[in-house]
């Protein structure tokens, strides 16, 4: 957990940390899109060295494409996992579009793909992991790990 100034308490996993990390070293460029402002996730997402962290955007249908844009890539070209109402125009927009297990039904409808894991309990890490294997890269990764 990570405390705020503002006495802010947040909890990361540290799993989902290790697959955006995995995620970098495969090329990806990853961002985080937050409707809120918070301390807390800015420091989180340094200490990720996320290419990106925009935050008190809470119209994710213009927000995701100016990050999009920022990265140098095209919505359809883009991951994106949202868990509420606020995030169908992005995920709408993505070219893969996810859910973590507790996200709103009417999100988890519209993804492609649902992850086992329940937001902030390795839903971000199950999403990593999918991406590596569509690009073709995990048996790679978990080899490199045996050596």
């Amino acid at each position: 957990m990570l405390h705020g100034e503002s006495g802010e308490w947040k909890a990361f996993n540290a799993a989902d940390g290790l697959g955006l990390r995995m995620l970098q070293d495969a090329g990806v460029k990853v961002a985080l899109l937050s409707g809120r402002a918070s301390e807390i996730v800015e420091r989180r997402g340094r200490e990720l060295r996320l290419a990106l962290v925009v935050q008190g955007r809470s119209d994710k249908r213009a927000a995701f494409p100016e990050v999009c844009a920022q990265l140098g890539v095209t919505t359809d070209c883009a991951a994106y996992m949202g868990d509420d109402l606020v995030d169908l125009p992005a995920l709408r927009a993505a070219g893969f579009s996810a859910a973590p297990a507790d996200a709103r039904r009417e999100v988890r409808e519209a993804v492609d793909y649902v992850s086992a894991a329940g937001g902030g309990r390795g839903a971000v890490r199950d999403l990593c992991e999918e991406l590596l294997r569509r690009m073709g890269r995990w048996e790679e990764i978990v080899r490199s790990y045996h050596a």
